[in-house]
């Protein structure tokens, strides 16, 4: 998602997924298989699996398709080729765009990609202008009106939690890839609830854009993530105050 940007809480208050639960069965089913062919089968040692199988149930897929697509990764079962790809571009106002991808045609993602980028004002980059800066981090968000900061940092903290993030209306907790599952439990045990938790990559440094280069950001990020081959979007534009509270509107 767009670097956990705001953006991300007011799709998700929006309902914007619920709407598209075709395309999203369809991302989740290609990370399950992917997470289980790099690493494995079992999401007890496999935390890419772990976090996969968990935004599957988020989002109702049925149990048999994420056991399917689970033992078609480990290669129980036949399955197509699918490979696992990134892309590296620019948006309006310079923000950078890191695309992840899974696909069967390479050659027919790449173009529709470019071609994406390019009508929304964007560029497609050489590989690696962009992957530098983010960093891939465990992130879990918690409602601010539920728990204070000092609660949220307390529980997670001995369990790896390295950063809390004011982000709107929840805090944002960050941790290193190999903490997640760890710091996950952490909050588990203490009873406190999370909205909820992936592995994403988080940007080190934002840009701040305005109201009409927004506009056009989301656009471009919303026609990226509309594409069948593309499983999450990544960048680090902020939008201005006023445009997120017309968008919340």
């Amino acid at each position: 998602m767009a670097g956990h940007s705001k953006w991300h809480n007011i799709q998700h208050r929006k309902g914007r997924q619920d709407a598209k639960r075709g395309k999203i069965f369809t991302k989740v089913t290609k990370e399950i298989f992917l997470a289980a062919r790099t690493g494995g089968g079992d999401p007890n040692v496999n935390n890419r699996l772990r976090s996969a199988i968990d935004a599957a149930k988020a989002v109702n897929l049925p149990k048999d398709k994420i056991e399917t697509a689970i033992r078609k990764g480990t290669g129980e079962l036949a399955a197509e080729n699918i490979d696992e790809v990134f892309y590296e571009g620019y948006g309006p106002g310079g923000a950078a765009m890191l695309i992840e991808a899974a696909t069967d045609n390479k050659n027919r993602t790449v173009a529709e990609i470019r071609h994406l980028l390019s009508k929304g004002g964007g560029s497609m980059g050489e590989s690696g202008c962009v992957a530098w800066m983010f960093d891939n981090k465990g992130v879990l968000s918690f409602e601010k009106d539920k728990y204070g900061e000092e609660d949220i940092l307390e529980a997670g903290l001995e369990a790896g939690v390295e950063d809390i993030v004011d982000d709107g209306d929840v805090w944002q907790v960050r941790c290193a890839p190999e903490d997640f599952t760890g710091v996950k439990k952490a909050y588990e045990d203490a009873g406190i609830s999370f909205v909820e938790a992936e592995m994403t990559m988080v940007p080190k440094n934002t840009v701040d854009v305005d109201a009409e280069t927004g506009r056009k950001l989301l656009k471009l990020y919303e026609n990226l993530d509309d594409h069948d081959d593309v499983q999450n979007v990544y960048s680090n534009f902020e939008l201005p105050e006023e445009l997120i509270k017309e968008l919340e509107g």
